[in-house]
């Protein structure tokens, strides 16, 4: 591979600051994405992906595909898969959230301002506290498969959840929620 050049299509080059998909590449992965059943407005969202893997592929130094357009339509593929994986695995999950509600439930007034609690309270936690308590109290995994998911230490994920659960318990207080 050329430092500094993308392979496009067969036998040509483009400058690596230069899109490295042409027109009818992009309308291609369009068209890729839309068959594999990725709503509309996602599809810019695939076309970068797209995009970003191809630049990721140029820089890390490996060889550019031989035919960048058929590259393309795979990953394209690939990504819908992928959005259709993430769409069941969030309707499962929405599935196991509303099967864990208990049969009697707060009044819905009360219910609905503490869930809007709790969201404003998930949503000024870091990242990484955020991540580990959705892991933790939403998809109900356990300590050690969050550890081993994330790639951290078991008393990382319990010092994060410790931090997250006593910001968002002070968080409800200061907010007389609960």
């Amino acid at each position: 591979m050329l430092r500094g050049r993308t392979r496009r299509g067969r036998g040509s080059y483009v400058a690596a600051d230069a899109d490295p998909l042409d027109a009818a590449q992009e309308r291609r992965v369009r068209a890729v994405l839309a068959l594999g059943g990725v709503p509309q407005a996602d599809l810019p969202d695939g076309v970068q992906q797209v995009r970003l893997r191809l630049l990721e592929r140029a820089a890390s130094g490996r060889e550019a595909p031989r035919d960048v357009s058929a590259w393309a339509a795979v990953v394209a593929s690939n990504l819908a898969m992928d959005w259709h994986r993430a769409k069941r695995r969030q309707e499962r999950l929405g599935e196991r959230l509303a099967a864990l509600r208990p049969a009697e439930a707060p009044s819905g007034e009360e219910t609905s301002l503490l869930s809007l609690a709790v969201a404003r309270g998930l949503d000024r936690l870091p990242d990484a506290q955020r991540q580990v308590v959705v892991l933790r109290f939403y998809a109900d995994l356990p300590v050690r498969s969050i550890a081993e998911q994330l790639g951290v230490p078991e008393g990382t994920v319990k010092s994060r959840l410790h931090t997250a659960v006593r910001a968002l318990r002070a968080r409800l207080h200061e907010d007389e929620v609960v």
